[in-house]
């Protein structure tokens, strides 16, 4: 492992297991060593490993045409996209390799639909504190964490970033003459799993219809059936103009797509944007796999019962557990528990105890197993959390 990790860059803290193979909630290192993965690729394996359904989808497509160019009609994507639009607020479909490239759509989109309308100066992205949007350029300097910008030089210019909780600042970004957009995750996964509430989400509506902005959700994490609902903005109610997806979009396949209403792509005309992979047939023929398994209502009916189970569950060990746990928080599957002990040292004791969670802001660490988990996996899971408390405790007696 050592040799081959010297020729990589390195930019990721690995956690030290070698990954051989993974078979829905349960992944296996090279050793034969079984964990309990509520990692899942950070919610990309929605549906869990090598799940047989996408696993067909694949192979079927493997073997008629794996790639061409967008200058042809791909007929994946006209299915795809009509799905993504008959279940959402939107009328028109872009695909992308990556959420972050969703993301950079929606900027873009956001500026070009300002500039058809007369107005280039209205550029200003509104992102917040907390968010994380991915790791282009532009994604990163509109979720501002200092963490991902040191280093890279000037920010790019139009961007704003606020704390949600400050009004005065929120309404006076929006209210400029230079604001474009409002970019904001209903539910923010690696900022602590903070679920905004729906007063938050319709009062960014509101400075959006006020002041002729676009409201932009960023559903990457929090979409496809990840709290319950296909699409997280539906707890609310409150529709946005352009939404950006990804992760359990293709289960496990490189996809992404911005979705937007007719009247918010109109700038989109031809030759104003493009991908050489995006929406390829390998990537479609994934992708409405996956899309038909997670819109069923009785995998949606499963997120909602092994959620509430995970939740109360994990609210009866912070009682427990005064010590380890400060707070339960998130929504659905995408569930964070707020430690007192560091988020970091404690991820390295459940990995002994044969657990994988996720690490996130806030000093949380994040619960997002596959959308099919079982109630018998989730018992377990919590099983091995407590035998990780257990560990803290003894490590922190011995370093006392």
């Amino acid at each position: 492992m050592a040799q081959s990790e010297d020729h990589l860059f390195g930019v990721y803290a690995r956690a030290p297991i070698e990954v051989e193979r993974g078979e829905g909630s349960r992944l296996y290192d090279r050793s034969g060593r079984e964990y309990l993965d509520f990692v899942q690729g950070i919610a990309v394996n929605g549906l869990g490993h090598a799940n047989p359904v996408l696993i067909e989808a694949l192979n079927a497509q493997a073997h008629k045409l794996w790639h061409v160019s967008n200058i042809f009609r791909i007929p994946g994507q006209d299915e795809l996209a009509g799905k993504l639009c008959a279940s959402s607020f939107a009328d028109q479909v872009f695909f992308t390799n990556s959420g972050t490239e969703a993301v950079e759509c929606a900027l873009k989109l956001a500026r070009k639909y300002h500039a058809s309308k007369g107005h280039e100066e209205r550029i200003d992205i509104i992102g917040f504190q907390g968010a994380f949007h991915g790791r282009t350029y532009a994604a990163v300097t509109a979720a501002g964490n200092q963490t991902y910008l040191d280093g890279f030089g000037p920010r790019l210019p139009g961007f704003v970033n606020v704390s949600l909780d400050d009004h005065d600042a929120l309404r006076a970004a929006a209210e400029a003459p230079t604001a474009a957009a409002i970019l904001v995750e209903p539910v923010q996964g690696e900022g602590g799993a903070r679920a905004l509430t729906d007063a938050e989400l319709q009062m960014l509506r509101d400075l959006c219809d006020a002041n002729g902005l676009l409201l932009i959700f960023d559903e990457i994490q929090c979409g496809m059936g990840r709290t319950g609902k296909l699409w997280a903005y539906e707890h609310s109610g409150v529709a946005p103009d352009v939404m950006c997806i990804a992760k359990a979009l293709g289960g496990g396949f490189p996809i992404g797509a911005c979705l937007a209403t007719r009247e918010a792509a109109s700038g989109m005309v031809v030759g104003s944007h493009g991908s050489t992979f995006g929406g390829n047939p390998l990537a479609m023929a994934v992708g409405i796999a996956a899309f038909d398994e997670i819109s069923k209502p009785e995998l949606l009916e499963n997120v909602v019962k092994v959620s509430g189970y995970l939740k109360q569950q994990l609210e009866g060990l912070k009682q427990a557990w005064p010590d380890m746990i400060a707070d339960v928080r998130g929504k659905g599957l995408l569930i964070g528990i707020k430690l007192k002990p560091n988020n970091r040292e404690m991820m390295a004791l459940a990995r002994d105890n044969g657990l994988l969670v996720a690490g996130g802001g806030e000093n949380c660490i994040r619960m997002l197993p596959a959308l099919n988990l079982t109630e018998a996996d989730a018992r377990e899971a919590l099983d091995r959390l407590e035998k990780t408390f257990v560990a803290a405790r003894e490590k922190a007696k011995e370093t006392a």
